[in-house]
């Protein structure tokens, strides 16, 4: 899906002198941000809507935006094992 934003010509310019980096893909990730946290969208959907490889991409960009996910014991034990089973 294509989704077409509006912004008027002067606040676009404004918006790109103030932060000089691509409007869209902040705008992509802004509206992908808000939706996790409000819950609408998982940790694997927020990864594909903002084509992240990996889990740590994905992690590296939620802390940048102060989410800090809980990190169980149970997940290092099912990574470390996957990890082992990979032979690495």
């Amino acid at each position: 899906m294509t989704l077409t934003v509006v912004i008027p010509d002067d606040i676009a310019g404004r918006l790109n002198e103030a932060l000089p980096s691509d409007l869209n893909r902040r705008a992509l990730e802004g509206l992908a941000l808000e939706e996790f946290r409000n819950g609408r969208l998982t940790e694997p959907e927020l990864c594909r809507m903002l084509g992240f490889e990996t889990r740590w991409e994905m992690d590296g960009f939620l802390k940048s935006h102060g989410i800090y996910e809980e990190y169980t014991l149970e997940d290092f034990e099912q990574e470390r094992q996957a990890l082992k089973d990979a032979g690495l």
